[in-house]
C-alpha cells in the first residue's frame, strides 16, 4: 500500500507546495485509489493540458472513474453558469463569442457560489474539492475555490515558482495574500520522484537547487550544469535559425516524447518552428481563435470564399501553398493547363459551380491527402472538419465551431510526441526530453517551468550562459 504523505481529504481548506515533478499527481492518484466514498471528487485544474495528464495518471493507477470529475476551473465555472443561467444571472455571450469573457464568467461562478444557490446541489454532487496547479490561479479563480471549500472540504496543490498565468484583466492571485492566507499549510513535497523514475535522479536534484536559486533571484548558470543538460550557444545571427532546427529535431531514446518550447508571445513563431521540425505538431490555446475566426468569414457566396478557404489550409499545413493552389485552378477554369485537375482541385471547380460546407470539409481533407503535405496543427484541422460536419440547415458552420470549442475545452486532448508550444501551453505536461528554444527572454519562473518539462535531457538555446536572473 502506498503511503501517502499528505491528506488530501482533511476537513477545511488546505495546502500542499508541490514542486515541479515532486509526486504532486501521484499523491492525487493514490488519494483516489484509497478513496472508499460513495461520491466522487471534483478536481479542477488550470489547462486542458492538465486534464489530459490527470485523466491519464488515473488511469495508469488503475482507479476507477466512478471516484473522480476532472475539469479545467474555468470549464467546470461554464458548466456551473451554464446549468444554472437564472441563478448566475449572466449575459450567454460572455460564453458564446469569439473570445469568451472569462473575467465575467469567473465573476458569475464565484457569485454563485458565494451566496449558496448551488450549496446543496455541490453537496449531493461532490465529496471534496481538490485544484491542482493552484498558483496560477487568478484571484477570481482563487475565489471560486474558497467558497466552493464553504461546503467541500478542499485542498489545493501547488508552487509559487510556478505561477506563469499573469495576464487579463482578472490578475494572478497573490501567493501570500490569497493563498496562504486562506488556506492551511499542510506542508511540502521534497522528492524528485520524475526523474528518480526516469533514472536521471542527479538531474532531479540540480533542478531543486535550480529552483532555489531562481527563487532567491540568483538565476542559473549553465556552464556548471550535469551531463543530461545541453546548452546550445546562440551567436545572435542568422544562423542561428539552423541551430534552433538541430535543437528541436532532437530525438527521444526512449519514446517518451519531445516538448519544443518557444516564444510564448509570438506563436507565429511557434508554428513556423513545427513546419518545419519533422514529426512536430503545435499544441493549440482552447480557444481555438483561428478556427473561431474562419468560421465567421467564410461565406459561401462571396467570390473570395475559395481563397479564404486556400489561405486557411495554408495555416495548417506545411508544404501547399495557397497562391499557388489558386493560381492552379485558375489555370485550369481557363483550360491551359496540361495536366489534368487532382482530386483536390476537381473539388475545388466543383465548390465554384456550387458552393457548399461539405465540399470545404472535402477539400480540406483532399488537401491533407496530397502528396508531402504534413498537417502540422492537427487540433485545428481535426476540429474544423467535425464543425464542418455538424453544420446544417439549423446550424451554421460559426455555432458548429463554437459547440465545438467549449466541447474541446471541457475534453482535453491527448499530447502528441513531438509537441511545439509555450510554457503557458505546455505546463504540467512532462516528456522524456525538453528543448528550450528561447531562453534568454524568459524570467525565473518561466524557465523554472520549461526545464523540469524534461525528465532525463534538457536543450536550452540562449546567448548567455546565466539565465533567470532577477535584476
Amino acid at each position: 500500500m502506498a503511503i501517502i504523505e499528505f491528506d488530501l481529504l482533511k476537513p477545511g481548506r488546505n495546502l500542499v507546495v508541490a514542486p515541479a515533478g515532486c509526486g504532486k499527481t501521484q499523491l492525487i492518484a493514490d488519494t483516489l485509489l484509497h478513496y472508499s466514498g460513495d461520491k466522487p471528487i471534483l478536481i479542477l485544474t488550470h489547462t486542458n493540458a492538465g486534464v489530459v495528464a490527470l485523466r491519464n495518471r488515473m488511469s495508469r493507477a488503475g482507479v476507477s472513474s466512478n471516484k473522480y470529475r476532472i475539469s479545467t476551473i474555468d470549464g467546470w465555472a461554464i458548466k456551473l453558469i451554464t446549468t444554472f443561467p437564472k441563478r448566475s444571472s449572466h449575459d450567454p455571450k460572455i460564453v458564446t463569442g469569439i473570445t469568451p469573457d472569462y473575467t465575467a464568467i469567473r465573476s458569475a461562478a464565484r457569485l454563485l457560489l458565494k451566496e449558496g444557490h448551488v450549496s446543496d446541489i455541490l453537496k449531493a454532487s461532490y465529496s471534496h474539492l481538490i485544484v491542482d496547479e493552484c498558483q496560477d490561479c487568478s484571484k477570481l479563480q482563487i475565489g471560486i475555490a474558497y467558497y466552493a471549500g464553504e461546503v467541500l472540504s478542499t485542498t489545493l496543490l501547488g508552487d509559487e515558482m510556478q505561477s506563469i498565468f499573469d495576464f487579463g484583466e482578472d490578475r494572478l492571485a497573490d501567493w501570500n495574500k490569497h493563498v496562504l492566507r486562506y488556506f492551511a499549510l499542510l506542508g511540502e513535497l521534497t522528492k524528485p520522484w520524475r526523474w528518480i523514475n526516469a533514472g536521471s535522479e542527479k538531474l532531479g536534484s540540480w533542478l531543486l537547487d535550480v529552483r532555489k536559486s531562481l527563487h532567491e533571484g540568483k538565476g542559473v548558470d549553465l556552464r556548471s550544469r550535469p551531463d543530461s543538460v545541453e546548452w546550445l550557444k546562440l551567436q545572435g545571427d542568422g544562423s542561428d535559425i539552423e541551430r534552433l532546427l538541430q535543437a528541436g529535431n532532437v530525438k527521444a531514446k526512449n519514446n517518451g516524447g519531445v516538448l519544443i518550447i518557444g516564444d510564448s508571445k509570438n506563436p507565429r513563431s511557434q508554428r513556423l518552428f513545427a513546419r518545419r521540425i519533422h514529426g512536430a505538431v503545435t499544441v493549440e490555446a482552447v480557444n481555438l481563435t483561428d478556427l473561431v475566426k474562419f468560421a465567421e468569414s467564410l461565406d459561401l457566396n462571396t467570390s473570395e470564399a475559395l481563397e479564404t478557404i486556400a489561405e486557411f489550409a495554408d495555416q495548417l499545413v506545411a508544404n501547399f501553398g495557397a497562391n499557388q493552389f489558386l493560381k492552379r485552378i485558375e489555370t485550369l477554369i481557363k483550360g491551359r493547363a496540361v495536366k489534368g485537375a487532382n482530386v483536390a482541385e476537381v473539388i475545388a471547380l466543383e465548390f465554384l459551380s456550387q458552393p457548399s460546407y461539405a465540399l470545404v470539409r472535402n477539400l480540406l481533407i483532399e488537401i491533407q491527402n496530397l502528396p508531402g503535405v504534413k498537417v502540422y496543427r492537427p487540433d485545428i484541422f481535426r476540429c474544423c472538419i467535425q464543425a464542418l460536419n455538424n453544420c446544417d440547415a439549423t446550424t451554421s458552420f460559426y455555432e458548429a465551431a463554437i459547440q465545438i470549442r467549449e466541447q474541446n475545452r471541457l475534453q482535453g486532448r491527448p499530447l502528441p510526441r513531438k509537441a511545439v508550444g509555450s510554457t503557458l501551453l505546455l505546463k504540467g505536461l512532462e516528456a522524456e526530453v525538453v528543448v528550450i528554444l528561447d531562453g534568454d527572454s524568459m524570467n525565473a519562473k518561466n524557465l523554472y517551468v520549461a526545464m523540469t518539462r524534461g525528465a532525463t535531457k534538457i536543450v536550452i538555446c540562449s546567448k548567455s550562459a546565466v539565465l533567470g536572473k532577477e535584476i
